[in-house]
């Protein structure tokens, strides 16, 4: 054999070490809790045959409490770029099997390194995380390693669309990437994010709760607000990542990709014309509305589990991919409160980041009233709406379909605030309040020195809602464009698209504004 030969075995042999990652008993163990390797993982988002690895050979430097006599293969996180669905997308996944995927200096180097191969390239970036956290041995070269990571992950922000999946333990310093990036996986049963762990909290505080209760999917979905999905498994996750990414552009200079859907955009329903129930203290599913309108029904929800008074999610009208934000009738009858005011407003922002068209569906009585809302800082909240959908510069689209009260008439996207086509059901209500509120305050004296006050209050009731307890005061001051037939919405509203797809909007010049936060 000559010595090319004996190079290129020696090459085969290096790369067979590192595919067998932290050894086949660490293998064994990960796999018999439901999870997948970190190989693995890449293999099932990437298209078969495309992934190319980086860095498989990077090994740590730390000679420190017996380091020099440790190996970690790839030192515990594999990175490199590949296809998913035929388009161009780089990846790390931390390896728990090697040293339990912890993160040194040279671990750390790797991710930056396809950050920025990512951010020059104009492409998408997805990091599995599987960690124990900081590797204690390298000490400061860890913590340095930690806010390399997150200075890109701002300087990548509003770029490229950033992915986190947290398929494992994600603890300290390590949930902070994660929650920079704009959206966050995690799998039931299996993965956690906390700052500080159950046994750091009962020392200190002496409260006692299970990692699943403290930092579990379903806890970050549903009370945090944390991630915005929760998945069954590993495949599970990764599947919803490569939905989510056939919905958004490459980078902020691309517009998201069309798809052939085959809806007929002339396509009406006439179920809308009678989903609005008779009773204004009655409710409907608005996930019923947004299902009829867009293309196939098909509907990808993130935050399904939190503020579920606001819903927020991506679909395709005629082919093109949209942003929805929509009241949802069914909880706290689609209030505005502190967390839907941040939960739509964090969607809003990465829509009108990456040129995704938003469409807007009201039917708000106002914001939620009480101690513990103001106290919590509404005024601050609330004004994060009002700021981001005035910031945005995509085509805006706005749809009434009942209640549309006060302020929150102005934070679901009103003219005002840069709408440029808005529509309303004839059921559509456009006022400064409700007809029973405006009544009392209006005609308080009246009311009170009437024979039967009784009467007159109900009468002046009747009086406010004819006035203004319907679409068509705000359609004469041109605050809505056109009143339509509810089985028509669809195709009125892709024609509001198509017209206004290349929409161009100039905004002073400026290093940044200083958002409410």
């Amino acid at each position: 054999m000559g010595i090319v030969e004996d190079k290129i075995k020696e090459l085969k042999n290096r790369e067979a070490k590192v595919q067998k990652m932290g050894g086949e008993k660490a293998v064994v163990k990960h796999k018999a809790k439901g999870k997948l390797t970190a190989r693995e993982r890449l293999d099932e988002l990437f298209d078969a045959g495309t992934f190319r690895e980086i860095d498989a050979f990077v090994t740590h430097r730390c000679v420190n409490f017996g380091m020099e006599n440790v190996e970690v293969t790839s030192d515990g996180v594999v990175t490199g770029h590949g296809l998913v669905d035929g388009r161009p997308v780089f990846a790390y996944a931390q390896d728990f099997t090697s040293r339990a995927g912890s993160l040194g200096e040279m671990h750390s180097k790797k991710i930056c390194k396809v950050m920025d191969l990512a951010l020059k390239a104009g492409t998408p970036f997805v990091g599995f995380n599987d960690s124990g956290g900081a590797r204690i041995q390298e000490g400061v070269d860890a913590l340095s390693g930690y806010g390399q990571i997150f200075y890109r992950n701002s300087v990548a922000s509003g770029v490229i669309p950033q992915i986190s999946a947290i398929m494992g333990p994600t603890a300290g310093g390590a949930v902070y990437s994660p929650a920079m990036t704009d959206w966050i996986f995690m799998v039931k049963d299996t993965s956690y994010m906390f700052i500080t762990g159950p046994e750091v909290i009962k020392s200190v505080t002496g409260e006692e709760i299970t990692f699943e209760d403290l930092g579990g999917a379903m806890t970050h979905n549903e009370k945090s607000g944390v991630a915005q999905f929760a998945c069954e498994n590993d495949q599970d996750a990764i599947a919803q990542i490569k939905k989510l990414l056939s919905f958004v552009p490459s980078n902020n200079m691309e517009d998201p990709p069309m798809v052939a859907t085959g809806d007929d955009p002339r396509r009406t329903d006439p179920a809308l014309d009678s989903i609005v129930p008779d009773s204004p203290a009655a409710s409907y599913d608005m996930k019923d509305v947004i299902k009829s309108i867009v293309d196939n029904g098909e509907f990808f929800e993130p935050h399904m589990y939190f503020a579920q008074n606001i819903i927020i999610g991506f679909a395709r009208l005629n082919g093109r991919s949209i942003g929805i934000i929509a009241n949802q009738p069914k909880f706290m009858a689609g209030c505005l409160d502190i967390n839907a005011s941040d939960k739509a407003t964090r969607f809003i922002r990465f829509c009108d980041a990456f040129n995704i068209p938003m469409l807007t569906i009201a039917d708000v009585p106002g914001y939620l009233p009480g101690s513990q809302q103001e106290w919590g800082g509404i005024i601050r909240h609330g004004a994060k709406l009002l700021w981001c959908y005035s910031e945005a510069t995509v085509p805006k689209l706005l749809l009434v379909t009942r209640k549309d009260y006060g302020g929150s008439y102005l934070a679901m996207c009103s003219k005002d605030l840069g709408a440029d086509m808005a529509f309303a059901w004839p059921t559509a209500e456009i006022a400064v309040m409700g007809a029973e509120g405006a009544a009392n305050i209006i005609h308080r004296k009246e009311i009170k020195g009437a024979d039967d006050p009784v009467a007159k209050r109900k009468e002046k009731i009747a009086e406010y809602q004819d006035l203004f307890s319907n679409p068509y005061c705000a359609a004469t001051r041109g605050y809505i464009d056109a009143v339509i037939t509810p089985s028509e919405t669809r195709p009125r509203l892709i024609d509001a698209l198509e017209v206004m797809c290349n929409k161009r909007e100039l905004r002073p010049p400026k290093k940044h504004g200083n958002i409410p936060m």
